[in-house]
Formats: structure tokens, sequence, C-alpha cells
């Protein structure tokens, strides 16, 4: 358990900010609560009896370091993460701490591993990104899949969502992310990410019961393409999304998420359902749950536990999959999914 270890929270009084929060509590961990809005952060603190809040901006590293002084890790929740993750990263080298963030863009989390994975090997220090239900659970699924398997010739990951009320922190993320590509959309493939102009092919995805076989959006890239290859040897990896729930993040008018439980989570369910591929074999793992953003928090705080535990097995910057015994992790959310693997 947490042990009384304090993990600052940046970001925490956003949608996901918030779960992260109460599972922290749950888990014997003291939230240090830490934002750029000022107001919205004391909200926060005057519901959150005995935490302390700490206002800090990404354009003011001073209030970073303030914000992070006497904890044991950081978890940034504040997206647009092409703009929170470097500042965040830089303030916890500083600090000597571990980082974790949720980031589901594929450009920031690239970024990541490509200016930070030299210094913070250097340093010994480890660093997280995309820990998350995007690029987290997916490189987790497929690493347990892979199993005793030490290549693939490719990898899918099909979401099967039965809608996606997005945050106001994703549209946010999603707006960032479209002025960054200038209108293209980016696949992996060969090796590689590549951006294009091609349309969205709709597919029929083979979803285990009782879901069935339902539509999907081909190429629906998210940021298991950045998590996956970054220690996998695949170099195909492709991710699907049922097309009802790609709809849905993609109108303006879809409102966002609403609580349905007492732990604040929406109707929401989702299947994610992962294939490797190596010559005629094939290997599935598949993941069920509710609510996309409830179930970030557990992957998140885990983390944190793990890495303070000493249970990892790399240093730098490393996705879900490399650092942890995705398998055993996997088991430990037993609480927040449900799962599946075929070998």
């Amino acid at each position: 358990m947490g042990s009384g270890h304090r993990v600052a929270v940046f970001g925490a009084y956003g949608h996901t900010g918030r779960f992260v929060v109460a599972q922290l509590r749950d888990r014997g961990f003291v939230p240090v609560l830490s934002g750029r809005d000022a107001d919205k952060l004391r909200a926060l603190a005057a519901s959150e009896p005995g935490l302390d809040a700490r206002p800090a901006s990404v354009d003011d590293p001073a209030s970073l370091d303030r914000a992070l002084a006497g904890t044991s890790a950081v978890i940034n929740c504040a997206g647009p993460f092409g703009t929170t993750a470097a500042p965040v990263i830089e303030a916890a080298l500083r600090a000597r701490i571990p980082y974790v963030d949720v980031a589901a863009e594929i450009e920031a989390n690239a970024d990541t591993f490509a200016h930070f994975a030299d210094r913070a090997r250097a340093a010994g220090a480890v660093i997280v990104p995309a820990m998350a239900f995007y690029g987290g659970l997916g490189d987790l699924l497929a690493t347990a899949a892979m199993g005793d398997w030490t290549t693939a010739d490719d990898a899918h990951i099909a979401y099967g969502l039965n809608s996606w009320h997005p945050t106001a922190g994703t549209r946010a993320a999603s707006k960032a992310v479209q002025e960054r590509r200038n209108g293209r959309r980016v696949r992996y493939t060969n090796g590689r990410l590549e951006y294009h102009t091609d349309d969205l092919p709709t597919l029929e995805w083979p979803f285990p019961e009782p879901m069935g076989t339902r539509s999907v959006l081909g190429e629906f890239t998210m940021a298991d393409v950045v998590t996956i290859p970054s220690h996998l040897s695949i170099p195909e990896v492709r991710t699907y999304m049922t097309v009802e729930a790609a709809k849905d993040v993609s109108a303006p008018d879809t409102p966002t998420p609403a609580a349905v439980d007492e732990h604040g989570r929406s109707a929401q369910t989702f299947l994610v359902d992962v294939v490797v591929r190596s010559g005629g074999a094939e290997r599935r793992a598949v993941a069920r749950g509710q609510d996309i953003y409830a179930v970030t928090a557990p992957l998140a705080v885990e983390a944190v536990h793990r890495i303070l535990a000493g249970q990892t097995k790399a240093v730098g910057v490393a996705s879900a999959g490399e650092i942890f015994d995705a398998p055993d992790l996997l088991r430990t959310l037993s609480a927040h999914i449900s799962l599946e693997v075929r070998q």
C-alpha cells in the first residue's frame, strides 16, 4: 500500500485527476493537489480535507518545484500533454522523483521517449508515459499476449466502446493534436510512424461474445502505436474503434461523462481486444470494464506503487509493458477489469 507516501497530482481537479486523487487515498498514499487553475484547486482542496493545494504553472519552473517538494512521485493528469509533459518531467528530474502521466496524445508520448530517454537513463530516473486506458492498458495486454515470443508480425488493438462522452480535457487535447498534424492522420507501419491523408476504412471486427462482431474504424490510431513498439519487436501496430464511439467523440455536441454510481463512473463500458500474430499463430488478450477515465486511475496509481516498491524491470523512459511484469500487474486490477489471455 501507499505507506503515507506523498504523491503530487498535476491537474488534480480535472475529470481523470479526481479519480487519481481518490485512488491514491484508497491505496494509502497522500495526494498533493496541484494544477494551473488556483480557483479550481482551492475548490477541490475544500472537498478534500487535510490535503495540500499547490498551484503551479508549466510556464513557471519554480512553482512546479514548490509543487513537487517533499513528494515521492508525480502523476501528470493535465493535458494537452504536448504542453505539460516536458515541463513536469523536467521538474520531476530536478526533484529526483519518478514521473507518470496519462497522456493519450501520440506525439506527446513520442516526444517523451525522444527527448528524455538518454537523460533519464543516465540519471537512473523512471519516467512512464501513457500509463492510462489508451497506451498503457493496450501495451500491457499486448505484452501479456506475447508471452515467450520475442517478435511478432503484427499487433491489433480493437476498442469496443459502447459510447465515448469526451471530457473537456479530451477535447482540448484533440484540438491541440489536430493543429499539430495540420489535417493529417497517423499510423504505425513498417516499423515507424507515418502521416497520411487517407480516409479511415470501416471494417468488421470479431469481438468476443457477448459483444460479437461490430463495425469499427480502421487505423483510428491511439497511443498504443508508441508504447507497444517502444519495447516489442512488432513492425505493424494497428488500432480500431467502434463506429458509435468514434462518432460520439467527434461530434461537437456530445455531453461530458455523467456519473451513475457511487464511484463517479459513467455508464460507458469497454472491451479491449488485443491480437498478436506471428507466422500462422495468433495470441489474444481481452479486458472488459466500465469507464475508460475511471480505469486510468488504478493503472497510474499501481504504476507509482510498483516504482516506489522497486518492482520494476527498467529505468529511463519506459512504457508499462516494458517496466512492469505485465501479467502480474493486470491481475492486480481485477477489481476494475476482467481479463482473459489466450496463448
